[in-house]
C-alpha cells in the first residue's frame, strides 16, 4: 500500500491523505515454525499451551502464502536458501471438543513459483484467533515437488 502525503501544514501538523491508511484493522497472526518438515503435534496446543517457536505478525486476511513466506524467511535467514519447502496449516479449535484440529493448506517453496503462491488466508477461511502452523524444510531434505512448482 502506497501512502500519499499531502503537502498541507497546519501548525506544523502534517496531514496525511486517508489513502495512508487501509479501511480494516490489521490482525495478530499468531505463527508456529518447525524447522523438520512435520508440523506440530497437536498436543502441543493443549490446555492453553502453544509451542515455543512463536512469531507474531500483523497482517490482513488477504495476506497470500508467499507474503508470508517472505516474512519467515526475513526471520530465519536459514529459510533463505532456494529450494527451502514451507507447509502451511491452520490449527483451530475445534467447537464440539476441548482440543485444536489442523489444516493443511499450501505450499511455498523459495526461489520457485507455485500454485499455492497467491493462496490468502481468508481464502482457505482462517479466522481470527486460529494459528498458523508452518513446517520449514531444507533444500536438502525437501519432500518430492508434486508437479505443482516451476522455477522462477
Amino acid at each position: 500500500m502506497h501512502c500519499v502525503i499531502k503537502n498541507t501544514v497546519d501548525e506544523h501538523r502534517v496531514l496525511l491523505n486517508s489513502a495512508c491508511f487501509p479501511q480494516t484493522c490489521p490482525l495478530l497472526l499468531r505463527v508456529f515454525t518447525t524447522n523438520n518438515g512435520r508440523h506440530h503435534r497437536m498436543d502441543e496446543f493443549a490446555r492453553g499451551n502453544v509451542p515455543s517457536s512463536e512469531l507474531q505478525i500483523y497482517t490482513w486476511m488477504d495476506a497470500t502464502l508467499k507474503e508470508l513466506t517472505s516474512l519467515v524467511k526475513e526471520v530465519y535467514p536459514e529459510a533463505r536458501k532456494k529450494g527451502t519447502h514451507f507447509g502451511f496449516a491452520i490449527v483451530y479449535p475445534d467447537p464440539k471438543r476441548q482440543i485444536y484440529r489442523v489444516k493443511e493448506i499450501g505450499n511455498t517453496v523459495s526461489g520457485r513459483k507455485g500454485a499455492d503462491d497467491s493462496m490468502t488466508l481468508q481464502s482457505q477461511r482462517f479466522q481470527i484467533g486460529d494459528y498458523l502452523d508452518i513446517a520449514i524444510t531444507p533444500p536438502n531434505r525437501a519432500p518430492p515437488l508434486q508437479g505443482r512448482m516451476r522455477p522462477y
